[in-house]
């Protein structure tokens, strides 16, 4: 077991706390299992208090102190929290009374008084234990922060990141929870006098274990792995005038980035949400104005370069490979050995063409949720771009698909087709020799692809990630595959899916 991390920090008074107790959250999640020690006012309730009120995104949020219920509990957006006092715990035996042994799964799990229980502490934990320091003011406390176990890398973590921000000048800056996405990435909006910037938190880290070729899947299909491809991508669009944030501060060996914040303004209204046209035809016109450029395959980063990796068959078969993997079980539909077989020989064919076609950069999740409207600017400049940092070179229609087939919001057939038009008309008057039937055969193919990987992504991301929300999307990626299969140049592969995979199950209502 690793050696414990510690470091202190002084808190001046409640702001103080609740930034700590912010930047804390951005790095804790689910399993996780934070004990508060130190005398009575000492402040371990209010330090939890600002934790759960962040992690809530609302700052008048009721948090009563635990010390006659024992124990509380949270469903908050990112995760369940139970907040526990154990000052009036005699025994650990009540410890199980009370729900907490063993301590609850997919919890993050904050408990006060942790000396009444000792033996029952996880040896994975984060201690906080807290002093007055009249010295330093009426309400100030210190605070020793010590890690544990596998949580002494969350609290090294925590240190580095508190020197990044007082480095940057935003230690002091009142922070706000963002919503996450499917990734390990967290963020928060920093709020100093009338600036407002983004802060990420990037931490390296491989997506599963290295079952594919001694390799993980993020590594076997070019998923970036740390802070570093989003820098350097980051500059790269901006040389090519697309509205990418811009980078004020970086730590790229720890993974923290400060970054221009675009707002919200989204290129979707309604509820359900549905394409703005305006919007929609300016992202269109985005990827019709980078296609039609040279683009570099290689881009500076901190005095070395970043090599784009290519999109090859291998890591879009390992992609398609999710579909088989984790949709089909979940659809009691498992492939037998000769069945899979042909399936993986039937695409294998089937990318050849993508593989021989033009390159380009793509963007890989070019869709609405990572599209910000920035209606001061002018042009293809109103169209704002924040996920980038999976960034391969691949077939220019893999990002015409990604937004005219979002995965998160309903595209009506006939807004696709027109887009889709907008974009080949776009091309063609910049290029002559521009094939748009050729063009509109590899939209299938990649279609086909992103649609059967997502079918994959998504049960996994329920069953191994605990994500069960995302499993709501899966009928609409369904009507996406078969709009694709309907070409002719995947006759056959229309009758295999005809044959071997069930539609996904509708959604759970309410």
């Amino acid at each position: 077991m690793s050696a414990p991390t510690t470091f202190s920090v002084a808190l001046h008074n409640e702001t103080a706390t609740a930034q700590l107790m912010a930047d804390l959250a951005l790095l804790v999640g689910p399993g996780d299992v934070v004990t508060l020690t130190g005398d009575l006012g000492a402040g371990k309730t209010a330090a939890a208090r600002a934790l759960i009120r962040y992690l809530a995104g609302d700052e008048t949020l009721e948090v009563p102190s635990p010390t006659f219920t024992l124990v509380q509990g949270y469903e908050l957006p990112p995760f369940l929290v139970v907040h526990a006092d154990l000052y009036r715990v005699e025994d650990e035996s009540e410890l199980e009374e009370i729900g907490l042994s063993p301590l609850p799964d997919a919890t993050l799990v904050l408990i006060e008084w942790p000396e009444r229980a000792p033996s029952a502490m996880p040896q994975d934990r984060i201690d906080i234990s807290l002093t007055h320091r009249p010295a330093l003011g009426s309400n100030a406390r210190a605070a020793d922060i010590t890690g544990h176990g596998k949580s002494a890398a969350i609290v090294a973590r925590l240190q580095a990141l508190r020197e990044f921000l007082d480095v940057s000048g935003y230690l002091e800056s009142t922070r706000r929870r963002m919503a996450g996405d499917a990734s390990t990435r967290s963020y928060a909006r920093l709020l100093c006098d009338d600036e407002i910037v983004i802060l990420m938190n990037f931490p390296q880290r491989p997506d599963g274990a290295a079952t594919y070729n001694g390799k993980s899947y993020s590594a076997a299909v070019h998923l970036a792995e740390n802070v570093k491809p989003f820098v350097a991508i980051d500059e790269g669009l901006r040389a090519q005038d697309i509205s990418a944030p811009a980078i004020y501060h970086s730590d790229l060996d720890h993974g923290f980035l400060i970054t221009e914040d675009f707002g919200s303004e989204s290129v979707v209204e309604g509820d359900p949400p549905r394409p703005i046209a305006e919007r929609y035809e300016a992202a269109t016109d985005v990827l019709a104005a980078l296609h039609g450029k040279t683009l570099p395959e290689t881009l500076p980063l901190a005095n070395q370069t970043y090599a784009i990796p290519v999109f090859d068959t291998e890591a879009l078969l390992i992609e398609i490979g999710l579909m088989p993997e984790w949709y089909l079980p979940d659809r009691n539909a498992p492939l037998s050995a000769a069945a899979r077989s042909e399936f993986f020989a039937m695409w294998r064919e089937l990318l050849k063409k993508p593989q021989s076609a033009p390159k380009t950069w793509i963007i890989r999740d070019y869709h609405s949720p990572n599209l910000i409207w920035l209606g001061d600017r002018a042009g293809i400049a109103r169209v704002g771009v924040i996920d980038f940092q999976d960034t391969v070179l691949g077939p220019q229609s893999y990002d015409v698909v990604s937004l005219l087939q979002d995965a998160r919001i309903d595209v009506p057939e006939t807004v696709e087709l027109t887009l889709l038009s907008r974009y080949i008309k776009a091309r063609r008057a910049a290029d002559a020799g521009f094939d748009p039937a050729g063009f509109a055969e590899l939209y299938a193919i990649m279609s086909a692809q992103r649609n059967t990987r997502l079918l994959g992504t998504f049960a996994r991301l329920n069953r191994r990630d605990g994500k069960p929300h995302y499993l709501r999307h899966q009928p609409r990626i369904w009507t996406y595959l078969q709009r694709s299969l309907a070409h002719p140049a995947l006759s056959a592969l229309r009758d295999w899916y005809l044959a071997n995979v069930p539609a996904p199950q509708s959604p759970p209502q309410g």
